[in-house]
């Protein structure tokens, strides 16, 4: 919904130095936040892959950065400090919420444009908090160490382990800020809107999001961790060796952008491929203890990055889930440490990814639930009243349509909560055209139509339900939306008249002429027919006494001749007189026929025709009879109009 500013007073600012304000609550912010908060999942799963840029040659077993693979990172985070930079820029003028005004409602939104973008750069606005994440400190710190301090230390040579934890402690600053930010980032959004999603299936997509996050953030660091102890065993196992020089570990060509080396190394001798490089990349006669990264030695020297990053994750999800059941670690201090943190944070994790998904599978199932134990409930109560199998069948089947109809929800409870311009809307929107299906309600007024849409109920019957027999009490007027009605109209002991009312026809008009009466006793008027349900039927009510509010309020509308007619025509009981009076008329056409060709068959017949005449005489006697019979038994209706 769109929220137009106030009036201006003194000294307001429509525009400032970063322009006109923008509604926080407006469909396109709205979807902005959206993408913003997914742009900020596709920046934390970013920062892992700079751990895969360090890898070993597996032509020269020295340190590289692969150069490619670090452009390609480096462009992509490039792409999500923009994104954020332009959620910065938008937040300057964004209109926000007055503290002051969050007494009373959901607060009153600041137009003033020097105000809003004041109020975000103060340091509690989130400024700096938000500036932080992409200039200068961390951004550039993690780059400099990325293309600076870790090149210089792969030309300098000499034990790699330092050059491992400068990018682990870089990497665990950013990281670690990143996802604070993110987590503080939701209730920001929501302080104003209220929601970002909205819906259950996105709050468990985000769940599951931010799990393999964490799990591809584990599986970076422990590759890392690998190439670490790798440098290590290469370090221990090159000063064990006569005339090898740890300093020829590293490399000239510290960034590599081709397949392989092109010059050669002294590493590639015979003695030392066969001594140290299966000792500590291979493992042979397992000389080093690599405890938990013995599985991630093959990844080091991979040149498909795709193979690097895979295994990984499926190690961290692994670990994740068991709790770090897998994990046997060695005595090494960093190792231990890593397998303490992972095992914590795989806990807390799951731990809420479970959490979740319950929450998600139960807003998914608990109509469901709540439907079936209101099913065993009824059947446990239909037991012990022990009603007939026949009865309990019609409660089942009711529930079961009503189920199918509304899945659980209450329409009915959910509109009567809402404002009063909302809900009549709502109620617009749901029975304006069925309402005007109804030829009676047709040719109304828009306002007559408005209070009808407002005050009528949705019902549904199952099929053979008995709605109302002669001579109860008409209760409604119902207007048939689906299925068919059966209406029975008693004309004497055994004789009946049956019409059949399809979609668009109503029953209970003698509610409409009671109204239209307004009789001293307030005492509702008897059904004139028993109606039966062929189908399942849908149809709207409309209750007695809202029938006698609108009919009060509106009297003029009803008595409309136009109006009059249309009533007549669709009414049961209109339509059972005509026909019965169409009858009679056509009986009385022929009885009169046969009472003039009389005299004239007479004279023809005069001699031998006694016995035929008094035999006709009799016949036409019963059928008056009949006739005056039936008059007195359909009466013509009242409908007061």
């Amino acid at each position: 919904m769109h929220h137009e500013p106030p009036p201006k007073p003194d000294g307001f600012y429509k525009t400032w130095i970063f322009g006109k304000v923008l509604d926080p609550r407006s469909k396109t912010i709205i979807a902005w936040n959206r993408v913003f908060l997914l742009s900020r999942f596709w920046a934390l799963a970013i920062e892992p892959l700079f751990l895969y840029t360090v890898a070993i040659s597996p032509h020269r077993y020295c340190f590289y950065i692969d150069g490619w693979f670090g452009i390609f990172v480096t462009l992509f985070r490039c792409v999500s400090d923009l994104m954020h930079l332009w959620h910065i820029w938008l937040q300057l003028k964004l209109a926000y919420v007055a503290r002051k005004s969050l007494v009373l409602g959901s607060g009153k939104l600041v137009w003033d444009a020097r105000m809003v973008a004041l109020h975000y750069l103060r340091p509690s606005g989130g400024f700096v908090f938000d500036l932080f994440v992409v200039f200068p400190i961390l951004q550039a710190s993690f780059s400099i160490v990325i293309w600076g301090v870790v090149p210089e230390m792969i030309r300098s040579g000499g034990k790699m382990s330092g050059m491992m934890t400068s990018i682990l402690v870089a990497f665990a600053i950013q990281f670690v800020y990143k996802v604070f930010h993110l987590i503080t980032l939701v209730p920001r959004m929501q302080r104003v809107t209220g929601y970002v999603f909205g819906t259950a299936w996105w709050g468990f997509a985000l769940n599951l999001t931010a799990y393999f996050v964490a799990a591809h953030a584990a599986g970076a660091c422990w590759y890392l961790l690998a190439l670490q102890r790798i440098s290590s065993c290469l370090y221990d196992q090159c000063k064990m060796k006569a005339g090898c020089n740890v300093r020829d570990l590293g490399s000239s060509h510290a960034i590599l952008y081709g397949p392989r080396f092109s010059d050669p190394s002294p590493l590639t001798s015979a003695k030392l491929y066969a001594d140290v490089a299966p000792t500590c990349l291979e493992n042979k006669g397992d000389v080093f203890k690599y405890g938990i990264f013995i599985t991630a030695l093959p990844l080091t020297t991979s040149r498909n990055f795709l193979n690097r990053i895979l295994y990984p994750i499926f190690w961290g999800l692994m670990t994740l889930s068991s709790f770090g059941n897998a994990m046997v670690p060695s005595n090494q201090m960093l190792e231990v440490i890593f397998s303490i943190l992972v095992i914590t944070c795989g806990l807390m994790l799951f731990t809420l990814l479970i959490g979740n998904i319950q929450v998600f599978l139960h807003s998914m199932t608990a109509k469901k639930e709540e439907m079936r134990l209101k099913i065993r409930d009824l059947e446990v109560w239909m037991k012990r009243r022990q009603l007939p199998s026949r009865l309990r069948h019609r409660v089942r089947q009711y529930e079961r349509q009503k189920w199918a109809a509304l899945r659980g929800v209450d329409e009915h409870a959910m509109v009567r909560e809402l404002p009063e311009g909302v809900r009549r809307d709502v109620k617009r929107h749901l029975c304006l055209d069925l309402v005007r299906q109804v030829p009676l309600f047709y040719q109304m007024d828009e306002i007559v139509l408005d209070t009808i849409c407002d005050r009528v109920k949705p019902l549904m019957f199952i099929k053979g339900e008995t709605i109302s027999r002669t001579g109860d009490p008409v209760q409604r007027m119902l207007f048939i939306v689906r299925g068919r009605l059966q209406s029975i109209h008693n004309l004497s002991e055994n004789k009946t008249s049956i019409f059949t009312m399809e979609p668009g026809s109503f029953c209970g008009d003698e509610l409409l002429s009671w109204c239209l009466r307004r009789p001293f006793v307030d005492r509702l008027p008897p059904s004139i027919a028993t109606l039966r349900c062929l189908d399942s039927v849908e149809a709207f009510g409309f209750e007695a006494r809202d029938l006698k509010y609108v009919t009060d309020h509106f009297r003029t509308e009803f008595a409309n001749e136009k109006l009059k007619r249309t009533a007549r025509y669709y009414s049961s009981g209109w339509r059972t007189w005509a026909a019965v009076t169409i009858q009679l008329a056509w009986r009385r056409f022929k009885a009169a026929r046969v009472s003039v060709a009389e005299p004239a068959r007479t004279s023809r017949n005069r001699g031998g025709a006694g016995l035929e005449r008094r035999l006709s005489i009799a016949a036409s006697d019963s059928d008056k009879l009949r006739m005056y019979t039936a008059m007195f038994l359909s009466p013509k209706p009242q409908d007061h109009l």
